[in-house]
């Protein structure tokens, strides 16, 4: 048996079907992933996403060290709660991890991937040494996602009126302390939704009051759908310590101003910005028969071929779509090898969905 959370038993009495995730016994769906997709992009639902990683950062330098560890840079936070997205970088300009910021007041919370975790931890301790810093796990948070039109809502009918008024004013990437809770709106699902850090003694409470005012359980499955359709990127197959941001959809989150501020692996992507970055992820939108999948060969006319890094049904759209690395010039259409069998794909930028609709 592998690690669990603290909502285990919450997952087996819910009709979870568990799997290994990187582990950890995770729920990869209650009964049904497409039911489950729909449910978040429709109404409301509710992961357990306790298995990453909370990293607190304080001390007199964490904002230098931060500066110097991530790609992103976390003087752009000039407010309590908010957040930004961004990568850990090699000095080769690979991706370590991607992960979450906040701006806590006089410290800094980091949320990272699970299966990352004891490399990070490696390489956030071996980085520290020489600043001010201490960095603090904190394993007796759990972390509930609560994600769709409806998710708000949900959270704020369970919530006094002080925590519905505090819930209701946060902008997206911002969020706030409401006692031992912290509460985001953030997300991976391409809908409206809220991230909520509280204490493990109190996740099983909070989980079962948000199943009985209807807001369904969502597995593993279904986030990663959801996601896929979002655009929004999977550590492991989407990018690793062999991509870097560039080659990975993940431009934005390079904040190359102050030219002063030396993160970890801005030579190397400067170097490779200058000479030109030779592939990129792109979306890819089969519409006919069959299934788009994880390493499919994807050949482009004239300019050689690439790979899928993410590819699945898409339950909103009712066909398949996926995530490529190709050739950076890549135009509009693309073909893939299914069997060896050659099958036309449309060639668009990410995301597929957003909020429910197509937008591509």
């Amino acid at each position: 048996m592998g690690k669990t959370t603290v909502l285990y038993e919450q997952h087996v009495a819910a009709g979870a079907k568990i799997v290994d995730f990187s582990g950890w016994d995770m729920p990869i769906h209650y009964g049904s992933q497409l039911k489950e997709h729909s449910a978040v992009r429709e109404g409301a639902g509710v992961f357990d996403v306790s298995h990453m990683t909370i990293v607190d950062v304080k001390g007199v330098e964490a904002r230098s060290f931060l500066q110097y560890l991530l790609a992103n840079d976390v003087a752009k936070l000039k407010e309590r709660g908010k957040a930004l997205y961004t990568a850990m970088l090699n000095e080769q300009g690979g991706v370590i991890d991607d992960l979450i910021a906040y701006n806590m007041g006089d410290y800094y919370r980091l949320v990272v991937n699970c299966g990352t975790r004891e490399k990070d931890l490696a390489w956030m301790q071996k980085q520290a040494q020489g600043f001010s810093v201490t960095l603090e796990e904190q394993p007796e948070l759990a972390i509930l996602a609560v994600q769709g039109p409806q998710a708000i809502a949900a959270v704020c009918g369970l919530s006094s009126p002080e925590r519905q008024a505090a819930i209701q004013a946060l902008k997206v990437f911002q969020g706030i302390e409401e006692g031992d809770w912290f509460i985001a709106r953030t997300g991976y699902t391409g809908e409206d939704g809220l991230e909520i850090m509280l204490p493990n003694a109190e996740a099983g409470a909070f989980w079962q009051a948000l199943l009985e005012s209807g807001v369904a359980p969502i597995g593993l499955g279904a986030r990663d759908t959801l996601r896929l359709e979002a655009g929004m990127n999977l550590y492991g197959a989407d990018m690793d310590e062999t991509v870097s941001p560039l080659a990975a959809n993940m431009a934005w989150t390079i904040a190359w101003q102050p030219e002063s501020r030396d993160f970890i692996g801005r030579e190397a992507l400067s170097k490779e910005k200058s000479s030109g970055v030779k592939e990129k992820l792109f979306g890819l939108v089969l519409e006919g028969r069959g299934v788009l999948r994880g390493h499919q060969k994807v050949l482009v006319s004239g300019l050689g071929e690439g790979e899928i890094t993410s590819g699945s049904f898409s339950p909103t759209l009712g066909y398949s779509i996926a995530l490529a690395r190709l050739p950076a010039e890549t135009g509009d259409q693309a073909e893939v090898d299914i069997r060896g069998k050659l099958l036309a794909v449309k060639v668009v930028r990410p995301p597929f969905v957003r909020n429910g609709q197509q937008c591509f």
